[in-house]
């Protein structure tokens, strides 16, 4: 389907120079001299690179409908991820940076959503949200309120996070697994 370049919003998928490109930030500049135009930062999900480019009014692109499919995370293999169809059990290898800064998070045995294009895998959306452990906690400072001070934490997948001071280590809380934040504890 085709749009005209200000109408490009954040998270769209396009068609741009031959790649399938997300949108991560668009800010839309009216200059005092000439036309107005929607500066656009996406980044290739083939490749992974990063541009910055300028659509004016007048621009059309071509705006991608992706298939999501679930499948299952099954095992690490070198720098290799093996997925699972759920449906046909049919497995799949896919590199491990095509999750990007969500990689820590993936569980064994986690479904996930794989974004599709042309019968290609292109993106992996694990779950909003996960339950992790906390396996260091840094002490509560005297004097802090309680109401503004975070302090930082180590969770059981390696990453640090910021959590409220009453969250002690060996506590299971869930995370947002892509602002990599606290949420809240764990039932």
């Amino acid at each position: 389907m085709k749009i005209s370049g200000v109408d490009i919003r954040p998270g769209n998928i396009i068609e741009y120079e031959g790649g399938i490109w997300k949108v991560a930030r668009i800010q839309h500049t009216q200059p005092g001299k000439g036309g107005a135009y929607m500066q656009v930062e996406m980044k290739n999900l083939m490749d992974g690179r990063k541009t910055n480019v300028r659509f004016r009014s007048a621009d059309t692109v071509e705006k991608v409908r992706l298939d999501t499919q679930e499948y299952q995370f099954l095992y690490e293999d070198g720098d290799m991820l093996v997925f699972m169809d759920t449906n046909t059990y049919e497995q799949i290898n896919l590199p491990a940076d095509l999750l990007g800064d969500a990689r820590p998070f993936l569980q064994d045995g986690m479904q996930v959503q794989l974004e599709m294009w042309e019968e290609r895998p292109i993106s992996v959306q694990l779950p909003q949200q996960i339950e992790a452990e906390i396996v260091e906690a840094d002490a509560v400072v005297k004097g802090q309120t309680a109401s503004s001070s975070y302090k930082p934490a180590v969770l059981d997948n390696g990453v640090r996070i910021m959590v409220p001071p009453h969250i002690e280590s060996g506590t299971r809380i869930v995370v947002d697994v892509y602002e990599q934040s606290y949420v809240g504890k764990a039932n």
